[in-house]
C-alpha cells in the first residue's frame, strides 16, 4: 500500500540504482584507454504501478542489468575488412623484399651480366682464336650463371621463410580457437539473459576473434545465450560453442580420393619444385597400365591428357618435376578416381582426428581466389606470397634459364672449337630408356626435338685429315633413315651412331653407349670427331657439345667440358666438305645475334611468349614491381575501410570521457535527490509519530 513506507522504499531503490550507475560510470572512466573495452551502462526500468486514489502510483526504479554497447553488424564488416587488410599488408611487406632481390639498378644484376655475356661473343667472333677473349667469355658466363643462381637462391630462401612463418601462425590460430571455445563455455555458464551479462568475457572473446580475423577470413554466427559458431568463409567450422577444431600445416603429400570399390596400396610421389597443386584423374585402366589426366587449379584447368603412369617417373607436363606412380599389389582403380598431388607444405582443416580437408589458399590461373579455400588474413597473404608470387617468379626465372640454355646450346652444339673430341658424354639424360625421346622418356628438352638428322665428322688424329662425314642412319633399311622423336629411343641413337661409323671391315670407328640414361660417344684409337649440322635438336637435348648444362635457374651451369678446356668453346663450324677452317666465326656470330633475337619462352601462367632474353628477364623485374604496387594499393584501400569501420564501432562502444563526466554528475545529483527523498519521508514519519503526543 502506498504511504510513507513506500516512499522510503522508492528512495532506497533509487539510491541503489544510482549507486550502481555511478560504479559503472567509474568503471568506464578507468577503462577509457583499455584496448578492447566496450562501454557499459546500467539499464534502468521503472517499477510496478499500484492502483490507488487518485490513480496509479509508481514504486520507484529497478536497476535491471549492466549492458554492453557493441554493434554486431559493424563488427562483422570490420572483421571482413580486417582480414583483407592483413592479407594485402602481409603480401606487400614481403614483396618489398622481392624488389630488393630483383634490383637491377646495380652493375651486378642479371641483365648487366647477360649484356657482358653477349658482348664477349661479339668480341670472340672478331678473333675466334684469341684465348684471352675465350677466358673473358668463360668468366662472364660464370658471372651470369652466378647472378641467376643468386636470384634463384634468394627467392627460394624467401619462400622457405614463408613456410616457417606460416607454421607459427597456424600454431597461434589453434591457441586462439581453443581460447574462444573456452570463453564460449564460460559465458554460457555465467550469463543469465536479461539479468547477468558477462560483459568482460565478451570483450575478451571479441579481442580473440579480431586476432583470429587478422590471420584468416571468418564468419561469426551468434547462436544466442553467449554461444558463438565461427567458420571460415568457405564453411569449415572452426569453433562450435565449447568445441574447437584444429588446423595443421603438413609436409608435401598425395591424397587419394577413391570411388566405392576402388583400393590403392601403392604410392604417388612428386620429385621437383613446383608452387602448383596437381590433380590426377584416372582416365583409362587397362590391366596394369594406368593413364591419367593432369589438372591444376583444383581440377579446373586441364594440363595434359592420357599420361601413362610409370614407377620410374614421368616428367610433368609443365616440366616442374617427375611424378612416380607405383600401383602396388592388390590395387584396384577405376576411371574417375583422383589423386591430389601437393608438392609443398599445405594447410589442412581437421573435422575429426582422421578426416581432413585441404584449405590451402590458392590463387588460380585466372587470378581469382579459390573460394573453397581460405581467402583472407595473414595466412592467405603468406601463401599467396609463397605460391603465386615467389612461385610465379621462380617459374619465370626457370623459363629464362631454360631458354638461355636451349638457345645457346642449340647453336653451340652444331659448332666447333679449337679442338675435336675423342670422347664426350651428354649432360642431359632420360628417365625411361624404353620410351621415345620426344615422348615419355623424361628428357628435359624432349618437346623441342624434331624429325631430321645430324652430321658427325670423323678425323685422323695424327694428320687431322677428314676420314668421313656422315648423317646418322637411324634404321637398317636401305638408305639413310632420319630420326623420329615420336618413335626413336636413346638406344636407337646409340645404334645409329655405331651403324653409321662401322667401316667395311666391320671395325667400329665411333662407338656409343648409354650410361645411366646419358649418351656417351667415343672415337676409336687414332681418331677424333666433330659435330656438324643438326636439324633434330638431339645434340642440344642430350647435352652433347653444349656450352651450358642444366635446364632451370637452380641447375644452370657451364658445361664441365667447356669449363675445363676453353678450346671447346665453339666459334666455327664444320663446312660441307667436313673442314674446320681457321678463323671461322660462324657459331660465335650466331650466338652473339641471340642478344637481339626474339626467342620463345613458355610458362604455365603466361603460355608461350616471344621476346629477347634480356627483355624477358626485364618482364620478371617489372612483374615484381607491378605486384608490389598492386598489393600496396589493396592494402591501403582495405586499411582505410577497416579504419573507418573501427572508428564507427568505437563511436558506439568506445568510452567518451566528456559523456561519462556528464553521466557522473547526473547520477550524483540523482543519488543526492534520492537521499533527500529518504530524509523527507523520515521527517513526514516523525510528524505522524508526533501526533500521538
Amino acid at each position: 500500500m502506498p504511504g510513507i513506507g513506500s516512499m522510503l522504499e522508492i528512495g532506497k531503490k533509487s539510491l541503489f540504482a544510482n549507486q550502481a550507475a555511478i560504479e559503472v560510470v567509474g568503471n568506464n572512466i578507468s577503462n577509457a584507454n583499455t584496448p578492447g573495452y566496450s562501454r557499459q551502462a546500467v539499464r534502468l526500468e521503472d517499477g510496478n504501478y499500484i492502483n490507488y486514489a487518485p490513480g496509479q502510483l509508481g514504486t520507484g526504479v529497478n536497476a535491471v542489468e549492466v549492458i554492453r554497447y557493441f554493434d554486431e553488424f559493424i563488427e562483422a564488416q570490420y572483421l571482413d575488412k580486417s582480414s583483407d587488410q592483413a592479407r594485402w599488408q602481409t603480401l606487400y611487406e614481403n614483396l618489398k623484399n622481392v624488389e630488393m632481390v630483383l634490383n637491377e639498378s646495380s652493375t651486378d644484376g642479371v641483365n648487366s651480366a647477360l649484356a657482358a655475356f653477349w658482348a664477349d661473343w661479339q668480341t670472340l667472333a672478331a678473333n675466334p682464336e684469341d684465348t684471352s677473349a675465350r677466358s673473358a667469355l668463360l668468366g662472364h658466363a660464370a658471372n651470369l650463371v652466378s647472378a641467376v643462381q643468386s636470384v634463384q637462391g634468394d627467392l627460394q630462401r624467401l619462400q622457405d621463410g614463408a613456410d616457417d612463418v606460416i607454421s607459427a601462425e597456424v600454431a597461434e590460430i589453434n591457441k586462439l580457437l581453443t581460447g574462444i571455445a573456452e570463453l564460449n563455455k564460460q559465458i554460457t555458464v555465467t550469463e543469465e539473459t536479461g539479468k547477468n551479462n558477462a560483459n568482460g568475457l565478451r570483450d575478451e572473446r571479441t579481442q580473440l576473434i579480431r586476432q583470429l580475423a587478422e590471420k584468416m577470413d571468418i564468419n561469426v554466427i551468434d547462436n544466442g545465450l553467449g554461444n558463438l559458431t565461427i567458420t571460415t568463409t568457405a564453411g569449415h567450422t572452426l569453433v562450435d560453442g565449447p568445441n574447437a577444431f584444429r588446423l595443421a600445416f603438413e609436409p608435401p603429400q598425395t591424397i587419394a580420393n577413391l570411388q566405392s570399390g576402388s583400393t590403392f596400396n601403392g604410392a604417388v610421389a612428386f620429385n621437383g619444385e613446383s608452387a602448383t597443386e596437381y590433380t590426377l584423374k584416372i582416365s583409362d585402366v587397362s590391366g596394369s597400365t594406368i593413364k591419367y589426366d593432369v589438372y591444376i587449379d583444383g581440377g579446373k584447368t586441364l594440363l595434359a591428357k592420357d599420361v601413362t603412369a610409370s614407377e620410374d617417373g614421368v616428367l610433368m607436363p609443365d616440366g616442374r618435376g617427375i611424378l612416380k606412380f607405383k600401383l602396388g599389389t592388390g590395387s584396384v582403380l577405376q576411371v574417375g578416381d583422383t589423386f591430389q598431388v601437393l608438392p609443398n607444405k599445405s594447410l589442412f582443416w581437421y573435422q575429426t582426428s582422421s578426416s581432413k580437408v585441404n584449405i590451402t589458399p590458392q590463387v588460380q590461373s585466372n587470378g581469382l581466389d579459390n573460394e573453397r579455400r581460405l581467402t583472407g588474413g595473414t595466412l592467405a597473404g603468406y601463401f599467396q606470397f609463397r605460391d603465386a608470387s615467389i612461385g610465379g617468379y621462380l617459374e619465370k626465372l626457370d623459363a629464362f634459364a631454360e631458354s638461355l640454355s636451349w638457345e645457346v646450346n642449340r647453336i653451340h652444339s652444331q659448332g666447333t672449337g679449337l679442338e675435336r673430341f675423342e670422347n664426350v658424354i651428354g649432360t642431359f639424360g632420360v628417365g625411361d630408356a624404353d620410351s621415345a625421346l620426344g615422348g615419355a622418356a623424361g628428357l628435359v628438352f624432349g618437346d623441342k626435338l624434331a624429325a631430321g638428322n645430324l652430321v658427325i665428322s670423323l678425323y685422323d688424329t695424327a694428320t687431322g685429315r677428314i676420314v668421313e662425314s656422315n648423317p646418322l642412319d637411324f634404321d637398317a633399311a636401305a638408305g639413310v633413315q632420319n630420326f623420329d622423336p615420336t618413335r626413336h629411343m636413346l638406344e636407337d641413337v646409340v645404334a645409329a651412331v655405331e651403324r653409321t661409323f662401322t667401316n667395311s671391315d666391320g671395325d667400329l670407328l665411333i662407338s656409343a653407349s648409354s650410361i645411366d640414361g646419358h649418351l656417351q660417344v667415343t672415337a676409336a684409337d687414332g681418331y677424333e670427331f666433330a659435330f656438324g649440322s643438326d636439324s633434330t635438336g638431339l645434340l642440344a637435348a642430350l647435352g652433347i657439345n653444349t656450352f651450358f648444362e642444366g635446364a632451370n635457374a637452380g641447375s644452370l651451369a657451364i658445361n664441365s667440358t667447356v669449363r675445363g678446356n676453353i678450346a671447346y668453346i665453339n666459334t666455327g663450324h664444320v663446312n660441307g666438305a667436313g673442314e674446320m677452317n681457321e678463323g671461322d666465326n660462324t657459331t660465335a656470330k650466331a650466338i652473339a645475334a641471340l642478344q637481339s633475337a626474339s626467342v620463345p619462352t613458355r610458362t604455365q601462367a603466361d603460355g608461350t611468349t616471344r621476346q629477347t632474353l634480356g627483355e624477358y628477364y626485364s618482364t620478371i623485374v617489372a612483374k615484381a614491381g607491378s605486384d608490389t604496387q598492386s598489393a600496396k594499393f589493396n592494402y591501403e584501400y582495405n586499411e582505410a575501410l577497416a579504419t573507418d569501420l573501427l572508428a564507427r564501432q568505437e563511436a558506439v562502444s568506445g568510452v567518451n570521457l566528456d559523456e561519462e563526466m556528464t553521466n557522473l554528475i547526473k547520477f550524483q545529483h540523482a543519488y543526492t535527490a534520492a537521499a533527500k527523498l529518504i530524509t523527507t519521508a523520515e521527517s513526514m514519519l516523525q510528524v505522524l509519530l508526533g501526533l500521538k503526543q
